[in-house]
Parts: structure tokens; sequence; C-alpha cells
């Protein structure tokens, strides 16, 4: 990859840039109005220095007196000439500015948007900081260039007229120009290849180090728990010096190449004077035009920097735009279709699933994905509740996505009152249904918030009649304001019970007519669960208000369900009551007896505090 980027970062660059101008034209006009108006004034200064120089110093050392009238009328030129390089100034840089950050926001938002779009099976494939850094520094790498762009095409504008104004002063000063200038540009892209592989390592290596960071911050409890401090200190260690390293490389090469391009204009200053002298000996040139063109040189230097700055990011760019279109073009979306469920919205739901298959795709795309499911076919009839039990890894939790279309099978169906789920609209199959997880995911927002989400039509009426289902608002109204009551960093200031039955309520605020509960009540004591699932079961004036479909592994709730799926090894072995399998099928006795010991075990060895079951009720 190192050598192709070597070879093409130039061109691919350059098409990156004009991607950049064809998406915001009007904003790039502005910024390189601004410069070529300021280009064009340094050309100018130069000339109204040498004339000051020439016809106002020059003659007053001769005659031993200033022409007032002229010196002011030195000092006039040079001060328009300045306000209008100001203005200049000030149009590259708004131009240059408002270009580089919409771009930025645009990009972070198409991303975004992407992974939004990409199914739940790409996202296992890949890191989380590894996505964060996607989004934010690779967005910033691949306009990083956009700053000094307008001025560069600015100062390509300046060197044409530069080189214009020499061959119009004098032929051998216009032929220093032409030597000095094409070595500076070959210098610049000579660099610009150079940074190429290190500029790519860089941002490959900030990409890993911010995978690294999330995932260990992400699991503190575990790391410390486990006592693995010094081991993930260690791999954050590593692989930040390796960081270091690709980054003081980088900084290595810029110590080489800067200075050569600072001296570069100077020897061209220098070559001016040297020839300008020989030409004026030879009065082939006056002394304002000598001084006009050994300035103009001076000035020059700044500018044609621009240039190198545009070309020494374009590898960087490049690097941050290829790991950008590897979401944007990643595969395996999952578009929604357009139909609608024609039900009542109070009416409980039929859910389907018809000789499904599926499977999770590793993250090398060359090795075949892993079966998980085989030939599920079970119902859950409307206003009915269905248990899944089965042993972990069964396939219970991949069950659970399905429902709500989180993954798509790769074979069979999974419909809703008969629809497939992948035809309905994205606002069908969320009206419908709603999934609470078994980690759940709290917002650092009020109470109010995390329930409602900005979904519209859910008035606070609503919010509380959600948490009396999910008995919580006993807890909710005990708290300091109620529903305005902050919940801190994914609701650290609530117990686990209490963060499990405000995702619950957040699912039944939006009125799902299934409600899929992945061990959604497993954080909570017995006695609430219970109660939780006979609200449920009995919603609002005795009618079931949803179907529902729950993972579970405690006796108590799995007797609460009409119908229970027994499932191993990703397959349905046996459909029943519980009292009927408990009779009827040995490996669905035996699991739910070691569910029931190892449930009394830990609640022997873990005796919950009576005021924190009195809190949770």
């Amino acid at each position: 990859m190192a050598i192709s980027t070597k070879r093409d970062v130039l061109v691919r660059g350059m098409r990156i840039l004009g991607r950049a101008i064809r998406e915001e034209p009007r904003i790039f006009a502005v910024g390189v109005t601004g410069s070529v108006v300021f280009g064009l004034m340094i050309i100018a200064s130069a000339y109204v220095v040498g004339a000051v120089v020439g016809e106002v110093a020059v003659p007053a050392i001769a005659k031993g007196e200033v022409d007032v009238g002229i010196l002011a009328l030195g000092a006039g030129a040079l001060i328009a000439v300045s306000l209008v390089k100001v203005a200049g100034i000030f149009g590259r840089r708004l131009g240059a500015g408002f270009m580089q950050y919409r771009l930025q926001a645009t990009y972070r938002q198409r991303v975004t948007r992407r992974y939004l779009d990409l199914p739940l099976s790409w996202h296992h494939r890949h890191a989380t900081g590894t996505l964060l850094s996607n989004a934010n520094s690779d967005v910033e790498a691949a306009w990083y260039p956009i700053a000094p762009l307008p001025f560069a095409v600015g100062t390509v504008v300046m060197l044409a007229a530069a080189i214009g104004s020499l061959f119009a002063t004098d032929w051998a000063l216009a032929l220093v120009g032409l030597a000095i200038f094409p070595a500076l540009f070959t210098l610049n892209v000579v660099y610009s290849r150079r940074m190429a592989p290190r500029q790519t390592r860089a941002q490959q290596l900030r990409a890993e180090v911010s995978a690294i960071a999330h995932e260990s911050f992400d699991g503190a409890l575990v790391v410390k728990t486990m006592g693995r401090e010094e081991r993930e200190t260690a791999r954050f260690t590593a692989r930040v010096d390796e960081l270091r390293d690709a980054l003081i490389a980088v900084g290595r090469l810029r110590g080489v190449f800067d200075p050569m391009l600072e001296t570069l204009p100077s020897l061209g200053t220098l070559a001016i004077l040297v020839v300008g002298g020989i030409r004026l000996r030879q009065d082939a040139i006056t002394v304002t035009e000598l001084i006009s063109v050994a300035f103009l040189f001076t000035v020059l230097a700044f500018p044609v920097r621009a240039i190198g700055w545009v070309l020494a990011e374009l590898p960087r760019s490049v690097a941050g735009w290829d790991r950008l279109q590897a979401v944007l073009t990643a595969t395996g979306g999952m578009p929604y279709g357009d139909r609608s469920l024609d039900k009542p919205v109070d009416a409980p739901a039929e859910l389907a699933f018809d000789q499904v298959g599926f499977g999770y795709q590793p993250a090398d795309p060359d090795v075949p994905s892993t079966p998980v499911l085989h030939d599920v076919s079970f119902s859950v009839p409307a206003g009915r509740t269905v248990a899944l039990v089965g042993p972990t890894g069964s396939g219970k939790s991949t069950i659970a996505s399905l429902a709500v279309r989180l993954v798509d099978p790769v074979a069979g169906s999974v419909t809703l009152d008969g629809v497939d789920v992948r035809s309905l609209t994205a606002d069908s199959l969320a009206g419908n249904g709603a999934l609470v997880a078994q980690v759940p995911f709290v917002f650092d927002d009020t109470v109010r918030a995390n329930i409602t989400l900005d979904r519209s039509g859910i008035t606070d009426d609503d919010v509380w009649a959600a948490l009396r289902l999910a008995e919580a608002a006993g807890f909710v109204a005990a708290l300091p304001d109620g529903l305005d009551t902050m919940v801190g960093e994914r609701g650290t200031s609530l117990s686990g019970g209490q963060r499990q039955r405000l995702t619950l309520a957040r699912a039944l605020a939006g009125g799902p007519r299934l409600l899929v509960l992945d061990d959604a009540t497993s954080a909570v004591d017995p006695r609430v669960e219970a109660a939780i699932l006979a609200a449920l079961r009995a919603g609002e004036d005795d009618a079931p208000a949803a179907s529902i479909l729950v993972v579970a592994y405690r006796r108590a709730t799995i007797a609460l369900a009409d119908e229970v799926v027994y499932v191993e090894r990703g397959r349905v072995v046996a459909r029943g009551t519980h009292q009927g399998l408990l009779a009827s099928v040995p490996g669905y006795a035996d699991l739910v007896t070691a569910y029931e010991k190892a449930e009394a075990e830990r609640e022997r060895e873990n005796p919950r505090p009576t005021d924190e079951i009195m809190v949770e009720q």
C-alpha cells in the first residue's frame, strides 16, 4: 500500500481537492478571490516599494532633501495596497475556514448516517474506537489541506503574474525566477511523495490507539476486577509508542525539507541581487526595477510555502479519505421497505419465524460466516407471551435481534402480521416492535429524555403510564427532581434494576404491538419481575396491549408464558407449556433446574439488603 501511495498520492490528492471544490464551489470562489487579491497586492507592494526607494529615497540622498509631495504619494500608495491586501486576507481565510468546516461537518454526518444504515453484523467486525476515529480524525485528515488550498491557488496566480512582471522588467531577472520557482515546486512534490507512507502509517496508528483506549475505558470494570491494569497499560503503551515513532518520522522528514523550502526563495533573492547588480552596471535596468524585483522575491517566500503546505498534507488527506471510503462504500446495508402495517396501534401483533437461518460474518471477509440458527420456525400469537429458553450460545439473543430486524436472516423470513419485516418502512417497524436488550443503556440526560427520546406525541402521562407498567414509577417519583432528574453517564446514579426498568419503560412509552425482552429483567428482584410481567400481560383494562417474546432464565418468568420455545445449538428442539416440557424434554428440565439452582446459590452467597429491595420496589 505504501508503494502505491508514493506513486499516486499527488494525483489522488488532487482528485480529493477537486471533489471538495465541486461540493463547495461558491465558498471556494470566495477564498480564491481573496487569495488572488492578496497575491496581486504583494506584487504591487513590491513595485511600490521599489518606486519609493528609486524615485524618492535615492533622489533625496543625492539632493540632500526630500520631496514631501512625492513622499506622501508613495506613503498613500503603500497604505492603499495594504488595505486591499487586508481585504484579500479576510476573504481568503473566511472562504478557507468555511469550506473546511462545512466539508468536515458534511462528511461526519455522512459517516454517521452510514453507520446507522449498516447492519449490526458489520459493526461487530469493527472496533468502536476505530469507528470513532473514522468519524473524527479521519474526516479532519481528509479535509486538512482545504485550509491552505485557496491560498495555494491564489499563489499560483500570483506566481504567473510575478513571472509576467519579471519578463516585463528584464529577461535575465525573469530567467532567475524561472529557475527558482520550478525547483521549489519539484522539491514540494518530492517532499509529498516521501511523506505519503509516513502519514498513512501515523493515521492508521491514531485509529488503533483510539480503539484500544475506548475498549479499555469501556471495559474498565472488567479490567479492574480481573487485575488487568498493568496488562492494559502495557498494551496501550506499546501502540502509543508506535504512534510516537511514526509522528517522529513525520517530524524528522519535515525537519529535513522545511529548511530547504525556506532557503530556496532566499537563494533566489541572492541570485536576483547578483544578476541585478550586473544588469544595473550594464544600464539594462534601473535601481527602481532592481529593488522591486529583489523585494518581490523576499515577500514571495511566505506565499509560495502555501503550495508546500497543501502538497505536504496530501498524503494525510489521502490516508484519511481511504479510511472514510471504507465506511461510505461498505456493503451490507439493510434498506427499509415501503409497506406499513394497517392494524390499529393498540392491537397486539403476531410474530412468526419461518425456517429462519442466520450466521455471523467474521472480521476477515474471506472467512465464511459461522452458522448460528438453522431452520427456526415458531410464532408468537397476537396478545400472547412466548418464552425463549435455551443454554448459553443457543441463539436466543440472535432470535430477539431478528424479531425487531436488527439483523436480517440469510434464509427464511420473519413476519409481523404476515408481512415480511424487510418490506416495512422504518417508522412502521419502530412503531410496531421494541426490543429491551440484556445490557440496559441509559443516556446522560433526564429521566424524561431517556424515556421519550424526543419521540413526538409522548406526553408526561404516557411516560408515567410506561413507568407504572415497568414497576418504575415509585423510584422515579422519589428522585430529587422526578422526571427532570439527571441520571448521569450510563445511568450511574441508578441501580442495575432501576436502569433495566427505565429502559423497559422507554420501550413501552412508544406503544409497541410486539415487545421483545432479551433477559431484560435479570437485575431486578424476582417479585418485582413477576409484577412487571403480570402487568405487561394484562396491559390497560386487563387487555394485553402487546405480544411478548421474552428470553427467560428464571423458572417464575418461564411459568408466566403461554408457550415455551426451547432451542439448542440454533435449532428449535421443542415447543409447549412449561409443565409439558418439564415432563417430556429431559434437556429442558435439566437446564431450568440448573438455572434455578444457580439463582438460589447466588442469593445465598450475595443476599440483597432489604433496603435495596425496597428502593427497587
